[in-house]
């Protein structure tokens, strides 16, 4: 919400009158440089922050507190979800790192400003949607706690946001995500293509691939000709196809170059399904990530794995390239496209490896 202030006062008087941490104050206002502030300014706060004080007038009045559901993101409906977190929450900032080849944004939100730098991300694969839906949840329950100052583990939420930047993109393949959920897309010269690749037939469910036809995380330049000559089929697929060269497509470049931009100390990519998490790759992983991964496994109950044979994954070049800590996490049990109905079930075990990614 925007609010004018009424009469002048210092930036701790504020905090104290809203109960905001002051970074939180000013993460909202980037343009606000003074410890003073003077009567008559305007700034936005966090809709769920406590104005229990007088002294300012309401511009843009309190919404209803933010609320993301248990739901199914297609990508509208995400952009949808991502522009109202905005409103609700001023201090985090939005960015567009590309488009994917329909010409859909693929959009990477940040929250806080320390020298700890983690990106998550989802949605990799079309049918497994839902760790778009898990991921969404956690950044709510996030956003809503550093406002509140909650804890997790004895972690509290303020400080995992000032010792740490979290990249997050919840959905790095919308194109395919919409096809597994709403079916052909709209632009008629993809239809012929897309039907004869799914055997003619129009159900979708099952679709791996980006809208192309390639495997997303069979991709990255890191022993990817080993996956080109041994995956099946040799041709564009509903899965498993790596491309006829590496970094071929879009969102796999875009998101390959957000990381050399941002050089991120750690990354997680989650996909379904198995309650397991890969993090080795070639003996280059650094010892630090052991130590997370026994973690992650505590507070989950998933089953750490060092090693299994695969390449050409974005964790496995991440690890492999940048000698930094990488993980894979297979949310969930059972065949792909996961039911809805294990959001709960998902949602309980994994949030422990969100928030330990922050505070280790």
């Amino acid at each position: 919400m925007e609010i004018k202030l009424m009469k002048s006062m210092t930036l701790s008087e504020l905090s104290k009158r809203t109960n905001l941490d002051e970074q939180i104050i000013l993460d909202s206002n980037p343009n606000l440089t003074l410890s003073f502030i003077p009567e008559e300014q305007h700034l936005y706060l966090p809709d769920n922050c406590v104005l229990d004080w007088r002294g300012y007038s309401i511009i843009e009045p309190l919404q209803m507190e933010t609320e993301i559901m248990k739901k199914v993101f297609d990508s509208q409906s995400l952009y949808k979800e991502i522009t109202k977190l905005k409103e609700s929450y001023p201090f985090i900032q939005t960015e567009i790192i590309g488009y994917s080849v329909l010409n859909k944004p693929i959009i990477e939100i940040r929250i806080g400003n320390g020298p700890k730098k983690i990106h998550m991300n989802g949605s990799f694969h079309a049918n497994e949607w839902i760790t778009t839906s898990i991921m969404m949840y956690w950044l709510h329950h996030f956003l809503k706690g550093i406002v509140h100052d909650d804890i997790f583990q004895g972690a509290s939420f303020i400080q995992m946001y000032k010792e740490t930047t979290l990249s997050f993109v919840p959905m790095v393949n919308p194109d395919g995500v919409d096809l597994v959920l709403n079916g052909l897309p709209h632009q008629v010269e993809y239809e012929a293509p897309l039907l004869q690749m799914n055997n003619l037939s129009i159900d979708f469910k099952d679709w791996k691939a980006n809208i192309r036809g390639i495997d997303l995380n069979n991709q990255y330049p890191v022993k990817w000709e080993i996956e080109k000559a041994r995956k099946l089929p040799k041709v564009p697929a509903p899965r498993d196809y790596p491309g006829d060269q590496p970094l071929s497509e879009p969102e796999a470049i875009f998101l390959a170059e957000l990381v050399k931009a941002r050089n991120f100390d750690r990354v997680l990519a989650f996909h379904t399904q198995g309650e397991e998490i890969y993090w080795g790759y070639e003996r280059k992983e650094p010892k630090e990530a052991e130590l997370i991964v026994k973690e992650f496994e505590k507070l989950s109950g998933y089953k750490a794995v060092r090693y299994i044979d695969s390449h050409a994954g974005f964790r496995d070049w991440f690890v492999h390239d940048f000698k930094k800590a990488g993980f894979t996490i297979e949310l969930g049990n059972g065949v792909n496209p996961l039911p809805f109905e294990q959001f709960e079930e998902i949602y309980e075990k994994s949030k422990g490896i969100f928030f330990a990614s922050l505070y280790m």
